[in-house]
């Protein structure tokens, strides 16, 4: 018979937490084909089991942050939810990182203890770790063979559907791209912030190149130097004043988000003192923190296994490090965001917002003039 009160319950920590099936989840295998287990084995498993029981967690918060975002309407409030659920995973991933130092206490001979009775058991094989892949938005296209493989190629066939399934619907990226290109602010009544944005970059180029050109202690060699890196509208700025330069890179495959998406981009990281602004751009910030933690977790992988196994193959069959060395160059997700560093003016070069652009972005009252 259940309990009349569904409110409140007993339950014991024990079988709360299910801690008889966790803490006898630790199968030694040097314990059950060798004549005397590898004390090293138990850290080896404690530490990727860890990883898993983490990974769980932020497939959790990033489903639920997707779910927010991947529609026509985003609620205004969702975008506080989201930052605080990604900064969730921000810590976690730094968390994974200190995993590493964890596993490095054990030494390269005592991991060959063990190693031998592992094969062909490898972390490509993480189910997980693939999810949130392609949660984020990793592209299939932009993926690194394994040893010749797709990387799905050693699931089963359902986990191969699952992760086929998240590659073709809406990934994290996708859904901000889109939320980003619905942004309402670029043209707020007479202000038209590209326009606005070219003359500020002109100007501010400007400047610049009549100090370096009247500059006393710099050479010509140098002061063309200066000229060249200092760049102008028509090198870095190109891309962002002219859609059709920007489309023809992402044919090339050199930027992946959108054109509209970017500028968005841009006004929310240069006005980002603007009340309404806020938020987005914390919001882009903790994206780009994650690019950058993800990319920080798989080198310090790579550096462990080429410390614990130099040039030796992976137990998966991979090139073991110079393989994970890779994927940490090249499986960037929101490399976009990052760049848009290379786009932002100083404060002082900036357009002023015309006073209704302010009050719109602004959180206001009525006044008494307002009578």
């Amino acid at each position: 018979m259940k309990p009349h009160n569904k409110e409140y319950t007993t339950i014991h920590y024990q079988s709360y937490l299910a801690l008889d099936k966790i803490l006898d989840a630790q199968h030694l295998r040097s314990a059950e084909v060798a004549e005397e287990p590898a004390h090293e084995e138990m850290l080896f498993i404690i530490v990727h089991q860890s990883y898993e029981i983490w990974f769980k967690q932020i497939i959790h918060e990033l489903e639920s942050v997707i779910d927010m975002f991947d529609r026509n309407d985003v609620d205004e409030k969702n975008i506080g939810i989201s930052i605080a659920r990604l900064n969730r995973v921000i810590v976690i991933f730094k968390l994974l990182i200190e995993h590493i130092p964890i596993m490095e206490t054990m030494t390269p001979l005592d991991f060959l203890d063990f190693r031998k009775y592992l094969f062909p058991a490898s972390g490509f094989q993480s189910f997980q770790f693939r999810k949130i892949e392609n949660l984020l938005g990793l592209p299939e296209k932009d993926r690194i063979t394994y040893h010749g493989h797709h990387y799905a190629a050693f699931f089963s066939d359902e986990q191969k559907a699952a992760l086929k399934k998240l590659a073709s619907g809406h990934s994290l990226f996708e859904a901000v791209e889109e939320w980003l290109e619905r942004t309402p602010f670029l043209q707020l009544g007479k202000f038209d912030f590209l326009e606005s944005y070219k003359k500020a970059v002109e100007r501010m180029i400007k400047k610049e190149e009549v100090a370096i050109q009247s500059s006393t202690y710099l050479s010509e060699k140098e002061k063309n130097a200066r000229l060249k890196m200092m760049g102008n509208t028509e090198t870095y700025f190109k891309s962002i004043l002219q859609e059709e330069v920007h489309n023809e890179k992402m044919e090339k495959g050199k930027i992946r988000l959108s054109y509209k998406a970017t500028v968005a981009a841009l006004m929310i990281s240069l006005y980002n003192e603007e009340p309404l602004l806020q938020l987005p751009y914390r919001f882009l910030l903790c994206l780009i923190d994650i690019d950058e933690l993800v990319t920080t977790w798989r080198y310090r992988h790579a550096q462990m296994v080429q410390r614990m196994l130099g040039r030796k193959v992976g137990t998966g069959g991979s090139s073991g490090h110079e393989y994970l060395h890779a994927t940490a160059v090249k499986h960037h997700i929101f490399t976009d965001l990052h760049n848009i560093s290379t786009l932002l003016i100083p404060r002082s070069e900036l357009p002023e917002l015309p006073k209704e652009v302010k009050k719109q972005l602004g959180f206001y009252f009525s006044s008494l003039e307002d009578w």
